[in-house]
């Protein structure tokens, strides 16, 4: 049996403990009482995939169907892989130890790009066909689909996933697989599924959408058949107080990259900053109650048994009450001596008081986007903060006993000179400088700042999806640029692998053509691309040859505001206009409030049935 095989093999490996299972709070169910069987698959090691709170959500909310059961599938390191493939084991869900053939649906979440060939990896380790169209008309074989953020441009997959789901989960995966169920009841084939799964609100069939291109490369027409929406509307969850949200979490027995309660305060993003793909595709905003979150959050420590609460959003401290929701939180969680985290603070809102609550927590040190080193550059990205308040934050921070501070910039940004890349030593060096002139800074300490420095990468779903990205070879200038204009040892750079930066980069934009160059780089053997151990650039580079497609078509060029792009028929909510209108603000440098000073007319609100937390509960606009 399988079972007794993965045994005999995991004390050959290191950390065994990633593909047993068992682990505290996992779901084990009688799989002869289950009507579907549902493989959660991370494309990425164990320490990864069980941090990732998305997993986490439905993991649970599928397992709460009686008929259903949900399992765990990560992508095995390369020390597995090997006995794996020489012993033939297939891969397999760590609740039930059993292969992914005997699954009816096998998902994947994709959250970030570099991840496309362990897709592969994993479909080919669970023997199942790599391509949709290999894996016949029955529902034998379990449907492959995908979500998460880098669906908003799902067609590098294309090939390879039979449905990809736009948007929210929550509701979304139940209305699929319930379908799925009644289908499979009825002795439905494949594709009668699929065009039925069509008509599901956010779900996006590739395979019933041709594609024609000109002949310069471009797209000339998407052309949507069998009945399928022309454009695929971004699922959005209206009431986060009303939607599931789990009352435990599976505790790995390693330790993993976030080992911690996480909790999601809200979704969306006040604040448009131009180069931002979450700020705008999480949209509309929606915020959870204090009440709610208090609840769920001690529920969770409970059951659990971390002692640290991570509260989660892309700017937790533009939570409307977060001073109030931190009183209400340290109310229990300090008795029973657990922290609470607050990660991505903004420079503009660290206000005293916010500063004194932290000051009640375990203390660490501070992370603030500044984003760029010239004011002309923040304009241009719409970051609308000043160099005083990045000072003054920097300096209540030391004021408050903190000597370390993390800043992150980037390089190769829309219109970037020297002088701006530049700007970033500079403001690193008066952010030191505010440390020593102070006098209430702690004595007998130095100042630490970690000045974190990635490459734009231009995003679909942005105002910057138009414009082309650095070359590989000026973003590795840019960064000389700014170790040779460094003066002091008080800043640490820290810079993200330009290769993987450009790789990134001809992914986030690219079309069909890719799911070629996609497999051709697996059968070089490219996996775990976004480990820089582990990252083949000449495999890559061989599939690009191969398959005689250009990488600079898709990461260097810029588009016109005329050209079909490969995610025009996915409607994330944002209005074309609105990004042109902000794409030539930025131009100009000229800057868009945020969310709550005046409402932008973004159209996320759209599918949200006009409702947007932004400026009021529940306003409409």
């Amino acid at each position: 049996m399988l079972k007794e095989k993965i045994e005999r093999i995991l004390p050959l490996v290191q950390k065994p403990a990633r593909y047993t299972g068992g682990e505290l709070n996992s779901v084990v169910k009688d799989k002869e009482n289950v009507d579907i069987r549902f493989a959660f698959c991370f494309p990425d090691t164990y320490e990864i995939g069980m941090s990732h709170l998305g997993m986490k959500i439905l993991y649970s909310l599928i397992n709460s169907r009686e008929n259903y059961w949900c399992e765990r599938v990560f992508a095995p390191d390369t020390d597995m892989e090997k006995i794996m493939r020489e012993r033939d084991i297939p891969l397999f869900g760590l609740e039930s130890r059993d292969a992914l053939t005997d699954f009816d649906a096998v998902g994947f979440t994709l959250q970030y790009e570099l991840s496309f060939t362990n897709v592969l990896n994993m479909l080919n380790l669970g023997k199942i066909p790599l391509r949709s169209k290999d894996r016949g008309d029955t529902l034998d074989l379990p449907i492959i689909v995908a979500g998460g953020p880098c669906v908003c441009n799902p067609e590098p997959l294309a090939d390879f996933i039979d449905a990809f789901q736009i948007g929210e989960g929550e509701e979304m995966m139940l209305d699929f697989l319930d379908l799925l169920n009644e289908y499979k009841k009825q002795g439905k084939s494949r594709k009668e599924f699929l065009i039925a799964a069509s008509k599901i609100d956010g779900i996006y069939v590739p395979s019933l959408y041709r594609v024609d291109y000109n002949e310069d490369g471009t797209i000339k027409s998407v052309t949507a058949e069998c009945g399928a929406p022309e454009r695929v509307n971004k699922r959005v969850v209206a009431d986060l107080d009303k939607i599931f949200y789990p009352d435990n979490f599976v505790v790995p027995f390693v330790e993993v990259v976030h080992d911690r309660v996480v909790h999601e305060i809200f979704r969306g993003c006040i604040r448009g900053c131009r180069f931002c793909q979450a700020g705008f595709w999480y949209r509309p905003i929606r915020e959870k109650s204090v009440e709610t979150i208090s609840k769920q959050s001690q529920r969770l420590a409970c059951t659990t048994g971390y002692d640290e609460l991570s509260l989660c959003s892309l700017s937790s401290s533009d939570y409307t009450k977060i001073t109030e929701l931190l009183e209400e939180l340290l109310g229990w969680a300090s008795p029973q001596k657990i922290n609470i985290a607050l990660p991505s603070l903004r420079i503009d809102n660290f206000s005293d008081e916010l500063k004194e609550k932290l000051a009640l927590v375990r203390r660490s040190g501070l992370t603030f986007a500044a984003e760029a080193g010239t004011q002309r550059m923040r304009n241009v990205i719409n970051k609308n903060i000043t160099e005083e308040e990045i000072l003054s934050t920097c300096r209540k921070a030391f004021i408050g006993g903190w000597t370390a501070v993390k800043l992150y910039f980037m390089v190769g940004l829309p219109t970037e000179t020297d002088a701006d890349v530049i700007g970033i030593n500079e403001l690193s060096q008066k952010v030191v400088n505010e440390f020593y002139n102070n006098p209430d800074k702690p004595k007998g300490k130095g100042v630490s700042v970690s000045a974190g420095v990635s490459s734009f990468v231009p995003k679909p779903c942005t105002p910057f999806q138009w414009e082309p990205q650095d070359t590989r070879e000026e973003l590795h200038r840019k960064q000389q640029l700014l170790l040779e204009t460094c003066t002091t040892k008080k800043i640490t750079f820290r810079f993200h692998n330009t290769d993987l930066t450009f790789l990134e980069g001809v992914f986030a934009r690219g079309d069909r053509k890719l799911c070629d160059v996609i497999e051709a780089a697996y059968n070089n053997g490219c996996t775990f691309d976004s480990w820089d151990d582990k990252f083949n650039y000449e495999g890559w580079m061989k599939a690009f040859e191969d398959c005689g497609i250009s990488t600079e078509f898709y990461a260097n060029r810029r588009r016109s505001y005329e050209e079909i792009l490969p995610w025009d028929h996915i409607n994330s909510g944002i209005k074309k206009s609105f990004l042109i209108a902000e794409n030539e603000k930025a131009k100009q440098a000229q800057t868009t409030g945020h969310c709550r000073q005046q409402c932008a007319s973004c159209g996320s609100n759209s599918l949200n049935g006009g409702k947007c937390d932004a400026l009021n509960k529940n306003m409409v606009h």
